[in-house]
């Protein structure tokens, strides 16, 4: 830990004490000296090939981490940000033991490239490569400090180039929003590798757009100045604590190397550029500084250079000794291990209840359960409650603080539940309207959410369900009508789940707001309040469903018909026909893609001989397409006639009723199949 660290109570004056310079520059130099070991290594081949360079970001990193207390406020800093890391207290061992690719228990063990920090001890949850998904993200936390009422403030950290990312003025406009306790520091160097502040950010400089969000502070420092920077860091931080709102800090500083080991800045840069670079180093700068100050001797400060010097030796020596990480373990950590609470009651006899409706009283029941479940996303709250009205009314019943709206913008629904997953203190339950507006959060929910415990080696994990409506049958056109399955499920981390009626998509809901790993939960437009099929008795509060469990719909001996979602109801109706004519048909339900129920689908194979693969999206590189392949490989010397294939045409699904038709499954073009197949 800092020996310097101040709180929250201490005032401006003690930046300036001697002593407190003193570590400050102990700090700075630090960081220099471990970039410059690392450019070392990477020359010498040990181990690593990559080194992004950190020199002229020393000073903001070290001062930043100094408003912080470690361990109880949150981090999340971009890949620049080593001085701050090691500032609040990381150990330098264990950076470079990232930057060597060695196993360690912080900064993902060898999963991630070096400088993606990971921190448990120091709430430094795990960065990815990346750039601005961390605004988002940080956002989140500041909420769910804000819900709880915690005495913490947020710091998010970028360079000028992440903010043109969208997430970053998503972010702030959330956090303007609900006044979160949030400080922004975007460390501008001019440079977004080769491209300039110009050709980045109208007016060169973002601080003038943040200033544009009411109830957002912008502060321009120069950060390569130490009462400059230190007075705006205080301003910013102080705001946070009071609960005054988000501050964006922007600091000036120089990129005095090349964006990575694998750039060359003079293809870009001028000989004038590299100059003027070099004489704003902060290091030499800020020591100049501390000499002019008469606040150490020229001595004085190379003895802390040398005791820095030391102490980079050693931790790059001992960062070396340490072992590969084991090869047998890298499958570890795609998912946290759950087992879903054991059911303790049968159906309920009583009346059928529609699909809508038994989603609603899952997540009412688990709600009742666990006070950390929240609801949130776009138009959820209040009487409308989605606008499927499967939330309808959970606001009056549990708060405004577990069921609440947010904007229109997916990446911030997403960018939020991953942030309050990660405090640990919320499991949160977020919608997208509709799967076909998913795209602009995929960014979020695949390079981020899907791979958390995976690439922090099982340090941290975002218990995090997304709900959306997808599907089509319901005259949609091509926004309306999507079928995303495979999308997700092709996507290592994500749990992906298609209830197809209402006793199991109860079940299901409450398994995965319950489980600890990243869920997508599917559910089709046309099934919300079908009755025929869809309709069941109401499970008990205690039955659960655990996921990679498929159903047996049908018992049939000639032909295995493998579907899930809207397909099984249609499956089940083409069986009941076909029964009539002799053939005997064997539905099996999925129910979940992720995990994948094999030993159900190899049974009822290895039993009919004779298999159909029934899917309503497009079959091209589908679930059927995947399946059809797990089935060759296991069971081909069982299989009778070749696998059949059902799916839609490769198209969009258009808005006309006869369109739409020509493109999807129907009941006729499914029986015809069955036919054939029966008949081969």
């Amino acid at each position: 830990m800092p020996s310097s660290l101040l709180s929250p109570a201490d005032s401006l004056d003690s930046c300036f004490s001697p002593s407190f310079i003193r570590d400050c520059f102990s700090s700075v130099m630090l960081a220099r000296l471990a970039n410059e070991k690392m450019g070392k290594l990477v020359l010498q081949n040990k181990g690593s090939s990559f080194l992004l360079d950190t020199k002229g970001h020393e000073l903001i990193g070290t001062l930043a981490a100094k408003f912080l207390i470690p361990g109880k406020d949150w981090a999340f800093p971009y890949y620049r940000d080593r001085s701050f890391v090691l500032s609040l207290g990381c150990s330098l061992e264990e950076i470079f033991a990232s930057f060597l690719a060695k196993k360690s228990h912080s900064h993902s063990s060898g999963r991630m490239m070096p400088d993606h920090y990971s921190d448990l001890r120091l709430r430094i949850p795990v960065q990815s490569s990346v750039v601005g998904s961390q605004f988002l993200q940080a956002v989140g936390m500041a909420q769910a400090i804000l819900f709880e009422g915690r005495k913490e403030i947020v710091y998010v950290s970028s360079g000028e180039g992440g903010t043109s990312q969208g997430d970053f003025h998503e972010a702030l406009n959330y956090a303007a929003l609900h006044a979160l306790p949030l400080v922004f520091v975007i460390q501008d160097n001019g440079w977004a590798i080769s491209v300039t502040s110009e050709e980045q950010t109208t007016g060169g400089c973002i601080g003038a757009i943040a200033s544009g969000y009411p109830g957002v502070a912008s502060i321009v420092v120069d950060g390569t100045n130490y009462p400059d920077t230190i007075e705006g860091l205080h301003r910013a931080t102080r705001r946070a604590r009071c609960l005054e709102g988000p501050t964006v800090l922007v600091a000036k500083i120089p990129r005095i190397g090349p964006h990575s080991s694998s750039d060359d800045p003079q293809k870009y840069k001028t000989e004038q550029d590299l100059q003027e670079d070099q004489a704003r180093d902060p290091v030499a700068l800020f020591r100049s500084w501390i000499q002019t100050e008469g606040i150490a001797s020229g001595r004085e400060l190379e003895e802390i250079e040398r005791k820095a010097h030391d102490l980079v030796e050693t931790a790059a020596s001992q960062a070396e000794a340490l072992s590969e990480p084991d090869v047998h373990t890298v499958g570890a950590h795609l998912f946290s291990p759950y087992t879903p609470p054991a059911s303790s009651s049968s159906l309920s006899e009583g009346e059928p209840i529609v699909m809508v409706d038994a989603i609603r009283e899952g997540l009412v029941e688990e709600m009742e359960k666990d006070s950390s479940i929240v609801l949130f996303g776009q138009d959820v709250a209040g009487g409308k409650g989605g606008v499927f009205g499967v939330t309808r009314d959970m606001t009056k019943r549990f708060g405004k603080e577990r069921c609440f709206n947010t904007p229109l913008a997916e990446s911030t629904i997403v960018g939020l539940a991953i942030g309050m997953g990660l405090s640990g203190a919320f499991r949160p339950v977020a919608e997208i309207q509709f799967c076909d507006y998913s795209w602009t959060a995929m960014n979020q929910i695949m390079n981020e959410l899907a791979s958390i415990h995976y690439r922090s080696a099982g340090v941290w994990s975002a218990p995090v369900t997304i709900r959306m409506p997808y599907g089509a049958y319901i005259q949609g056109g091509p926004y309306h009508s999507q079928r995303v399955e495979a999308f997700f499920a092709h996507c290592p981390g994500l749990k992906v789940v298609l209830p197809s009626n209402a006793a199991d998509a109860k079940r299901l809901i409450k398994t995965a707001v319950s489980d600890p790993n990243p869920v997508i939960f599917l559910e089709h437009k046309a099934l919300y309040r079908q009755r025929a099929f869809a309709a069941r008795p109401e499970p008990g509060k205690e039955e659960y469903l655990p996921f990679g469990k498929a159903a047996c719909v049908k018992s049939g001996t000639d032909i295995s018909v493998i579907t899930y979602g809207m397909m099984t109801m249609f499956a089940e109706e083409v069986a009941k026909t076909l029964e009539k004519e002799g053939i005997s048909i064997e539905v099996i339900d999925l129910r979940t893609l992720v995990p994948l129920d094999q030993e159900t689908i190899s049974s009822s194979v290895r039993k009919t001989g004779k298999v159909c693969l029934l899917q309503e999206a497009s079959l091209f590189l589908g679930i059927g397409a995947e399946i059809a392949a797990q089935i060759a490989e296991r069971d081909f010397s069982y299989l009778d006639a070749p696998i059949c294939r059902i799916g839609a045409e490769g198209l969009p699904v258009p808005y006309a009723k006869s369109l739409e038709r020509a493109v999807l499954p129907s009941k006729e073009s499914i029986e015809q199949k069955l036919r054939d197949l029966y008949r081969y």
